[in-house]
């Protein structure tokens, strides 16, 4: 056996592959008489079928077949063994390959069209300056943030003063008919109601301004303005049962009052918002919750400065060349759904993804980036810290995180992505450090409008 290989330029080279017969009889036999123990032919009793027979059936397709996985797994050796950094897959030379006859032949020549990674420096340097934006919160977003956990941590406390539309009114609710408990009445000991829900102002207003001791009658189906999930809810009965007591007026004594109140700025709203001891002051605590918040935006800015610096990259790289008709036919064979015309139009941009990440591949070798377990796992922590965040989930006890990490990378697809990002990050330091960058400051509001500008751009 042979393999060589003629590059017939700096980008496309041809695989040669020649075959003798000692190179694959020995694994045509064995497969012969593999398939002569398994054959089921008529006349014959199964394993017992003379090997002449199936040679005459079946050889010239298990030579075909045996050559075909011969040729295939040294074609990739070869391209392992010799570390060619080719595009796309080895295609079926189209020119040169001489007729194949399974029948005559015993010395065969398989030739294969392959397309090579273009060989190319990364001219980036100092005088090369990109800008990276530093989101800040404005005051007063900040300050509704510190509201809401004022608002989130708040707790209710009985009041004796005058309900108002947002307190919670408890109380025994009882069917009445012209002023009095009804027969089989239904009757609930723990009712409850929030004026601010009612939908009838009428009703509302009786509500507002009572205090414990009062008895308030009204009508649910009025209150509610014909709810029967609602009606069902404030009378505790199954919600198909609404109708039978849709017309009847109900008393409700009210036995207590409670009223929500804020958490106020102190270190026992610091401890559930961000920990126990992580903050002992007011300051401290603004100035953490300003970190976490600015810090959600980094992603986005990490991505808009990648966007830059691809841009930058594709530039320098403006010049190198793509064996461009092999990999438009590639594309055609590897996707049935291809068509000419559609890879004629998609392709510069194709090729412009292929520029980048070939420009990645380079300084991940370069730089000899790695990443290891502990990355992925140190790094899965932020993303489950950062989503818990998104909801206002800032101090998440550490057994919950763990089992939401271990979740995380018990997923295959996630663990690709979360590996994809760390390396872009790694690829994003030494691009800090390479090239110049501008550090600049920027509202999140600004922020906001300059990427839905990227977005109407592309």
């Amino acid at each position: 056996m042979k393999v060589t290989l003629n590059k017939t330029d700096h980008v496309n080279g041809i695989i040669a592959i020649e075959l003798e017969k000692p190179d694959y009889q020995e694994n045509v036999d064995k497969s012969l008489n593999q398939f002569r123990h398994k054959a089921n032919i008529p006349g014959f009793r199964q394993g017992k079928v003379p090997k002449g027979i199936i040679q005459k059936m079946y050889g010239k397709s298990i030579l075909a077949e045996e050559i075909n996985k011969l040729v295939s797994n040294e074609l990739y050796k070869y391209i392992k063994d010799n570390e060619l950094n080719i595009l796309g897959e080895p295609l079926p030379n189209e020119e040169e390959q001489k007729t194949i006859d399974f029948d005559k032949d015993e010395n065969f020549e398989f030739k294969f069209d392959i397309a090579l990674a273009p060989e190319f420096e990364l001219p980036l340097n100092k005088r090369d300056t990109l800008t990276y934006y530093n989101v800040k919160l404005e005051d007063d977003l900040l300050d509704k943030q510190h509201d809401a956990y004022k608002q989130n941590y708040g707790t209710y406390k009985k009041v004796e003063t005058e309900a108002v539309e947002t307190d919670l009114i408890k109380g025994r609710i009882t069917e009445i008919d012209n002023g009095e408990p009804k027969e089989n009445l239904i009757e609930i000991e723990n009712g409850m109601i929030m004026p601010s829900y009612l939908k009838d102002e009428e009703t509302k207003k009786k509500f507002v301004g009572a205090k414990v001791g009062d008895s308030i009658v009204f009508n649910p189906k009025t209150a509610y303005d014909n709810n029967a999930a609602e009606i069902a809810s404030l009378l505790q009965i199954a919600k198909e049962n609404v109708p039978d007591v849709i017309n009847s007026d109900f008393s409700f004594e009210i036995q207590e009052v409670t009223r929500y109140e804020e958490a106020e700025m102190n270190q026992e709203l610091f401890d559930k918002v961000l920990g126990e001891g992580a903050v002992s002051s007011e300051e401290d605590f603004k100035s953490k919750i300003t970190e976490l918040l600015n810090n959600q935006f980094k992603p986005a800015a990490d991505n808009l400065f990648m966007k830059s610096a691809r841009e930058l990259i594709l530039k320098k790289l403006k010049d190198v060349e793509f064996p461009d008709a092999f990999l438009k036919r590639w594309l055609l064979v590897a996707n049935e759904k291809n068509s000419e015309e559609t890879i004629e139009n998609d392709y510069p941009k194709i090729a412009e993804d292929l520029k980048y990440h070939l420009s990645k591949e380079k300084i991940v070798k370069e730089q000899d980036i790695k990443i290891e377990d502990a990355d992925l796992e140190a790094f899965a922590t932020e993303v489950a810290k950062a989503q818990f965040a998104q909801y206002g989930m800032s101090n998440v006890p550490a057994d919950v995180v763990e089992n939401y990490v271990k979740r995380l990378l018990g997923d295959q697809n996630t663990v690709r992505n979360m590996y994809d990002q760390l390396v872009e990050n790694k690829v994003m330091e030494w691009l800090k450090q390479t090239i110049k960058v501008n550090e600049k400051e920027i509202p999140s509001k600004d922020f906001e409008k300059l990427l839905s500008e990227e977005k109407e751009e592309k």
